[in-house]
């Protein structure tokens, strides 16, 4: 439980720092800082790429604050929750029948293959939406509007930012629980009874359980894979998908449920595809 806590605590820091610049972003008059933003947008999928690479999920729920306030595109979330990495390459260093270069190959074909997928987003999205879809269709304030933040009451951007830090974690800390509590009862042995060895199943499946914010969930698929239990193709699908609480952060800030369940089929097809197109490179 101890372990639970931290791992959620964990997430603050990122919280924090993403709300104090998207507060400080709002302040701007003009919106001058987001325009100044806009003009790197197009390469917004290679940061986020690397940015997700980082061993932590706290990066995936920032990036899912930025697209909420509309200051990345969708190709650069998917980009970030393609490459977010968590357990899975920690636990993967430390299995003897692993080999060394297998966790460092993971990072490198999901930063490589979030790239692409996020570029060809952002390209597919300019193609049949235009320009308008380089500019999310929605403001950094209206992150505010269902909020209690006292935005434009207050003087400074800490407080409101704060306040905005701890409304998400609470909400990101009751629904970890719930997958907490049906670990505790019900534990993660049902993985093992899936079909996570046979081809294109394993794949579809995997993505499945890569959804599960919960890092309980990369744990068990690196120690099936090291076991033989998991196929590579499998492993990789739910890496890709694996995006922690992105998705809970996602749904909680951003009240266009369509582009959510967009979003979210579109990180399942597209790890689950790559998935199965890298699973040979392990």
């Amino acid at each position: 439980m101890i372990e639970f806590l931290v791992e959620n605590l964990l997430l603050l820091p990122f919280l924090f720092v993403t709300y104090l610049v998207l507060e400080a972003m709002e302040a701007k008059a003009g919106g001058a800082f987001e325009r100044s933003l806009g003009r790197v947008r197009s390469m917004g999928p290679v940061f986020g790429a690397l940015a997700g690479a980082f061993p932590q999920c706290g990066v995936a729920a920032s990036a899912s604050s930025l697209y909420s306030g509309g200051v990345i595109t969708a190709g650069t979330l998917i980009a970030v929750f393609l490459s977010t990495s968590d357990e899975l390459v920690p636990v993967l260093l430390n299995c003897p029948s692993v080999g060394a270069a297998v966790p460092f190959k993971i990072v490198g074909i999901k930063v490589a293959a979030a790239i692409v997928a996020g570029l060809s987003v952002n390209l597919a999205l300019r193609i049949f939406k235009g320009a308008r879809a380089e500019r999310p269709g929605h403001h950094i304030g209206e992150i505010c509007s269902h909020s209690h933040c006292g935005c434009g009451r207050r003087k400074g951007i800490v407080v409101p930012a704060l306040i905005h830090t701890l409304e998400v974690f609470v909400f990101i800390l009751a629904v970890s629980s719930v997958f907490k509590i049906v670990e505790v009862f019900y534990g993660t042995g049902w993985i093992e009874a899936l079909a996570l060895s046979s081809p294109l199943i394993g794949e579809l499946v995997g993505g499945v359980a890569g959804l599960i914010p919960n890092c309980a969930i990369s744990v068990v698929c690196a120690q099936m894979y090291a076991e033989g239990l998991m196929s590579p193709g499998a492993l990789m699908a739910s890496s890709f998908t694996g995006c922690g609480v992105g998705f809970v952060v996602l749904f909680r800030q951003n009240r266009d449920r369509k582009a959510n369940l967009s979003l979210l089929a579109a990180v399942y097809l597209i790890g689950c595809l790559l998935g199965f197109l890298t699973g040979w490179m392990l």
